[in-house]
């Protein structure tokens, strides 16, 4: 059924990067969601693969010593759903990863896997990269640590060294405290779907609840990598939100996304969705946050 030339199994991370140093050509695989789903359609066939699923190291959720929230590479999206660390620091996450496929999809899919696919439609993806999201790298030479808005160089290429596995996820304690936000997903149904567009944004208010301190907002599938949008994000940092600000916030978008045209759907409709997305969003994003839009 899979046409593979050899899998090896990782024992440890020191292993797995044993492996790949040995194995150059070979592709790492974990929950094998996209990987074996590839080979079936002949994309990978007779590649060498290096399977790290067992690497219970690399699952789970905590904080680290400067309460920076670390998602294990191998931590799976229904784990990251249902964790009450995500639920109480990053929920809009929980929410993102759970419009990812089918709930078995989402039981063996890692947020691993699908960041370093790094493909602009997955569902972490644009809430990763507006919760600035650090990209924890473990090579021979030790661990790296890459911005997220540095780790997707382009379509379906990410910062991974030959020798380098991706151990973990951070979101850091600056992004998130006090940080509310929302994510919308827009595809042609509502399960099964890649997203034709995806939005997230997330707000800090001031304590009166009568400014916004700080917006973030990033997209996928507006551009061939998910990216955020310094444009709208200036134009809502340090004003009173109300539903205008919500209108000049959105058509601020335009500025900065860069959609294009594909079968799934028009760019001038991706710019229209992506207007309505980021209206939305931050409507929602305030109101979680104990605010009202004026």
């Amino acid at each position: 059924m899979y046409d593979m030339k050899a899998l090896y199994e990782a024992e440890s991370v020191v292993h797995a990067i044993a492996l790949r140093l040995e194995h150059p050509e070979a592709q790492i695989i974990a929950g094998g969601s996209d990987v074996l789903v590839q080979m079936r359609e002949g994309r990978r066939a007779g590649k060498e693969l290096i399977s790290i699923y067992m690497l219970d190291e690399l699952r789970g959720v905590t904080l680290d010593e400067d309460e920076n929230v670390r998602i294990g590479s191998l931590t799976s999206f229904s784990h990251i759903t249902r964790d009450p660390l995500i639920q109480r620091c990053v929920n809009v996450l929980g929410e993102a990863v759970d419009q990812v496929g089918s709930p078995q999809i989402r039981n063996i899919g890692t947020i691993g896997g699908n960041t370093c696919n790094g493909v602009t439609s997955a569902d972490s993806a644009s809430t990763l990269h507006a919760y600035e999201a650090i990209v924890e790298l473990t090579g021979k030479d030790g661990v790296r640590r890459v911005p997220i808005k540095d780790f997707y160089i382009k379509a379906g290429q990410v910062d991974l060294r030959p020798d380098e596995i991706q151990t973990a996820i951070l979101i850091p304690k600056a992004s998130y405290e006090n940080t509310f936000g929302h994510y919308i997903k827009y595809g042609m149904r509502n399960a099964m779907e890649i997203a034709t567009l995806g939005c997230s944004v997330n707000v800090r208010l001031s304590a009166d609840k009568r400014t916004i301190e700080r917006c973030r907002i990033a997209y996928g599938v507006a551009g061939p990598v998910p990216m955020r949008v310094p444009s709208a994000e200036a134009a809502a940092n340090g004003e009173r939100p109300s539903l205008a600000l919500a209108e000049r916030f959105a058509e601020a978008v335009l500025a900065d996304i860069k959609p294009r045209d594909s079968w799934r759907a028009a760019k001038a409709f991706r710019e229209h969705i992506a207007v309505e997305l980021a209206r939305r969003c931050l409507i929602e994003s305030v109101r979680k946050a104990g605010g009202v839009m004026e």
